[in-house]
């Protein structure tokens, strides 16, 4: 009779687990089928997997999560080129080119300043469920980087810095990611 008992007992158990499984499995298949409608599949699960907040999230809100990733991204980056870390690592460049490498850093810290701020005005679209608007706003934050990097075509001298351009590839897949999640919103 005890074996039977934990067997019941058991099978209550895995029983009570039922929704929460079905839900976490209906969440996965909702983050993945999401997915789909982007460029960077691979980059959208393993960003809204990472945010618990995502298995209770309708599609809205996963754009919402995404959003808030390259929020943090471009302020990271911003971070990052107000730290002048890129200038302390060059050591080719005359001290002429050093000031236009600072100077151009921080045109580039503040366009990641204006993308981070883009990014919240489509929070706030996306809040209001204004998706062509909150569309526009990932777009020119995702446009930001580009006249960073425009900066230094026009000065051949000064070598676009690499850690800078795999930050500005990754923003861009993330902005990415949220113009295909807010497209499978059907606006």
């Amino acid at each position: 009779m005890s074996s039977s008992f934990h067997f019941l007992l058991i099978l209550v158990f895995l029983i009570s687990l039922q929704p929460t499984i079905s839900t976490s499995s209906s969440s996965i298949d909702l983050i993945q089928k999401t997915c789909k409608n982007t460029k960077y599949y691979d980059l959208c699960v393993s960003s809204l997997k990472s945010d618990s907040t995502s298995l209770k999230a309708d599609t809205k809100g996963l754009a919402t999560i995404m959003v808030k990733i390259g929020m943090v991204n471009a302020t990271a980056t911003n971070t990052f080129l107000s730290s002048h870390e890129l200038v302390l690592n060059t050591t080719n460049y005359t001290n002429n080119d050093l000031v236009l490498m600072k100077k151009l850093l921080k045109d580039c810290a503040d366009k990641y300043a204006l993308a981070t701020n883009a990014l919240q005005d489509s929070l706030q679209d996306l809040n209001n469920e204004v998706y062509d608007y909150a569309y526009l706003h990932v777009m020119a934050a995702a446009d930001y980087p580009n006249v960073c990097h425009n900066g230094f075509k026009r000065n051949p001298r000064l070598d676009y810095p690499t850690q800078l351009a795999i930050r500005e590839d990754g923003f861009k897949h993330i902005c990415d990611v949220v113009l295909g999640i807010l497209d499978a919103l059907g606006w």
